[in-house]
């Protein structure tokens, strides 16, 4: 297959309180508010190309509205959509602000995607100006500012067939996967469109809920800066949920923490840059370091939360035996690293 998709464009969440979410990506993260409409904010990160790539909008809970990937030319757009309902999935053109004509369908475990080819980018003038010709701007002066929108995370029932489905459809390469030591359950898939690791991950969501998200990811340009991050965010009373550490799949440095909606926000940096056409994925297992390549912690339980909240038990707690459960959540403990 041709490549249809080139990297991911924009997020777009809710919050019960859109003004307390913009008012801590402007202070805490670093963004800058570009845009107002209809109650929606459009954000930008002082590196990225475009005009754009969060949208936070009114909601009751923390959730996501929409992904959006780019795709590779007017006609990777066209080919996209013909295969989309080929596949059974439905969808329709929209008007996007600053992106114009964009096709947003449901993908079958209710997450919203929208693909587009048109796009506004971004050049600052003046005193925003970047010295670097290349930049659309100049650093952000919050210390620790992420230059640009990395991946999103999203929860589903079944992340093998999510895995499948993203892959044979639309092109996305399937780059790793996490089984666990226990049993053969598919817990975690990381899947690309260009060369990094990921920019779409799939967790196992053991909840009925549809279309849940589990975090969005900026990228920062090295260690000392998310390291610098985490610093900021904890000397402003922002707690950290997991991190920093470094993730044994994808090999990127990562640091949690949450918005004031409680939706989950990761920073990341590092990583390899895989070029290899025909790459096959690997199986990890969490014993291996999957998550937490150093092995010298367990991840929290807050982290299998995913957005909105489900009724009752969260990712991976429903329907989900108690002894697996344990297995996800400490899995050195038989290994003599808990």
């Amino acid at each position: 297959m041709s490549t249809l998709l080139s990297h991911l464009s924009y997020v777009a969440v809710t919050s019960p309180d859109v003004e307390a979410s913009v008012r801590f990506y402007e202070e805490q993260v670093g963004l800058t508010v570009v845009d107002r409409i209809d109650g929606a904010v459009y954000l930008r990160c002082w590196g990225d190309y475009y005009a754009y790539s969060v949208v936070v909008t009114p909601g009751d809970q923390p959730s996501m509205a929409t992904m959006a990937w780019r795709t590779s030319s007017a006609e990777a757009l066209d080919e996209a959509v013909r295969r989309i309902e080929a596949a059974g999935a439905t969808g329709e053109w929209v008007e996007v602000h600053k992106i114009g004509r964009a096709y947003r369908f449901t993908g079958p475990w209710g997450h919203s995607m929208t693909l587009h080819w048109d796009v506004t980018r971004h050049q600052s003038a003046g005193a925003e100006a970047s010295v670097y010709p290349d930049r659309p701007s100049t650093r952000s002066k919050v210390a620790g500012a992420p230059r640009q929108l990395d991946h999103v995370t999203i929860a589903a029932s079944d992340v093998d067939a999510f895995t499948a489905w993203y892959s044979e459809v639309l092109g996305f390469r399937h780059m790793a996967r996490t089984e666990l030591d226990e049993a053969p359950i598919s817990v975690f898939s990381v899947l690309t469109t260009n060369e990094k690791s990921h920019d779409l991950g799939v967790v196992l969501d053991g909840s009925s809920a549809a279309g849940r998200i589990n975090h969005y990811a900026f990228w920062v340009d090295t260690r000392e800066e998310l390291l610098i991050a985490a610093d900021v965010l904890l000397e402003n009373g922002v707690a950290i949920e997991y991190g920093p550490s470094i993730h044994g799949i994808g090999e990127q440095n990562f640091l949690y923490y949450r918005e004031p909606s409680t939706l989950r926000i990761e920073l990341n940096t590092g990583g390899y840059r895989n070029y290899v056409p025909d790459w096959e994925a690997n199986t990890w297992h969490p014993s291996q370091g999957s998550n937490n390549f150093y092995r010298n912690g367990a991840m929290p339980m807050s982290m299998t939360e995913s957005f909105p909240p489900a009724d009752g038990p969260s990712a991976t707690e429903e329907g989900v035996p108690d002894e697996i459960k344990g297995a996800l959540l400490n899995p050195y403990a038989k290994h003599g690293q808990g």
